[in-house]
């Protein structure tokens, strides 16, 4: 069988659509999909969104990409790429997430500095019982930092491992989490459009490879009422134009080596703090994750290495100081949730917000913020509407468009139980 073409594009659901092309197609470099695709919802329910174009005939929209783009995959024969979305005037399409990112990068570079990233994913693992039920697989010796063949009998890890090698992930790490059977995969930092285009395949590949393996693998934020949640930590540094981390005021490590930029960094992510939610923190089960004393970025606050703050300032420094913004979670799509956290950075620099002092208490019994995100989503798509800046800075038509779905998904949900909710989205996240 010759090489066939699977053409993706990672959707305001933050799921991978996409197509196979014959081998013929391979060098093309463009395809069309139906635009209306952003009105679909998990239940396959086609509503009329911003900017999805329901009502108005359900037109094309054309995914393209660059040859150089193209990469071989983890499915056999099959070569994959990821590409950007354009109307059929030849526009960038407004509701397209990685074009979010397009613009947040570019607003960066026109300051002389190039966005770094790097992501870290926490999922968790089901299997299958003997009735077709989902129950938590079965790894009896998982621990926090737990390697081998009792914290995965399965080997379904090794077998992630082994094809990210071989396709060229940059793998930082594969660990056990803190609650059995949870997992952290991480990427190696890199240029901001290449980091997430890397994180969001990766994601994909990982799902799949584990289904072979009879495995469940998903990355929702909080699929277990009884144990802890799963995030989508954002970490994030600048270069300038010699290749230097601009992010340090000195070779030392710290919150109180930072100079002007970081600190504008985080107090814009502070200013923006419960609008940011509605993006990085977009479904109905991310509100059971976020909550007080749950390091999960409930609070409005910075810090150093401290896991209980939002922002956190690792003691790495010099060329190694990094923000890490520790509220999303992996039903955000990664393009619109770096974007994001990239433009209310660039608004707090840009408008000089007041940050206030970092984080003296526990983060469990006390803590000196005053403020955390909404109770729950529709709160959430309340304070992303309210945030006019924030919606401007990122697109206020991918804005409008999360902000309608999401509040149908909260009407959807509401009756829901716990194990409801999770079926709800556990096939698809």
């Amino acid at each position: 069988m010759s090489d066939r073409l699977r053409a993706v594009f990672c959707d305001h659901l933050s799921l991978i659509r996409g197509k196979y092309l014959p081998a013929s197609k391979i060098k093309n470099d463009e395809t069309r999909f139906c635009r209306s695709t952003f009105g679909v919802h998990f239940d396959r329910d086609l509503l009329p969104s911003p900017g999805s174009m329901m009502m108005e005939g359900l037109p094309d929209m054309e995914l393209r990409w660059k040859e150089d783009d193209i990469r071989d995959s983890w499915e056999e024969n099959t070569k994959i790429v990821i590409g950007d979305l354009y109307d059929t005037t030849g526009a960038p399409l407004k509701v397209c997430p990685r074009g979010a990112l397009h613009r947040a990068v570019a607003a960066w570079e026109a300051k002389g500095l190039t966005p770094k990233i790097g992501i870290e994913l926490e999922a968790f693992a089901f299997q299958k019982d003997e009735d077709g039920k989902l129950v938590p697989y079965d790894a009896p010796g998982a621990i926090v930092y737990g390697t081998g063949p009792i914290t995965d009998p399965a080997g379904f890890n090794e077998a992630i491992w082994q094809a990210a090698s071989e396709l060229g992930f940059s793998l930082d790490m594969i660990t056990a989490e803190y609650d059995a059977p949870q997992f952290e995969y991480t990427l190696t930092f890199d240029n901001a459009l290449k980091a997430v285009d890397d994180i969001v395949l990766f994601r994909q590949m990982a799902r799949e490879i584990a289904f072979l393996h009879g495995i469940y693998l998903t990355f929702l934020p909080k699929p277990f009422e009884d144990k802890g949640g799963s995030g989508m930590h954002i970490n994030f540094s600048f270069n300038d134009a010699k290749g230097k981390n601009a992010l340090p005021k000195n070779d030392k490590s710290g919150p109180d080596h930072l100079n002007d930029l970081a600190k504008g960094c985080i107090a814009g992510l502070l200013h923006h703090h419960k609008g940011l939610a509605g993006l990085l923190a977009p479904s109905a089960m991310s509100y059971k994750r976020l909550q007080p004393a749950s390091l999960s970025g409930y609070w409005q606050n910075w810090g150093g290495d401290h896991r209980n703050v939002t922002t956190r300032v690792t003691e790495e420094g010099g060329n190694k100081t990094r923000l890490e913004h520790r509220m999303a979670d992996a039903t955000a799509n990664p393009y619109t949730a770096v974007a994001a956290v990239l433009q209310a950075s660039l608004l707090g620099v840009e408008n000089k917000y007041d940050l206030p002092p970092k984080e003296t208490g526990d983060g469990f019994e006390q803590t000196d913020a005053k403020h955390g995100v909404a109770e729950n989503l529709t709160e959430a798509m309340n304070d992303l509407e309210a945030d006019k800046a924030l919606t401007v800075a990122v697109g206020q038509t991918l804005c409008d468009n999360q902000i309608f779905m999401r509040r149908v998904e909260a009407e959807k949900t509401a009756e829901m139980d716990a194990d409801a909710l999770r079926d709800f989205y556990i096939n698809f996240i």
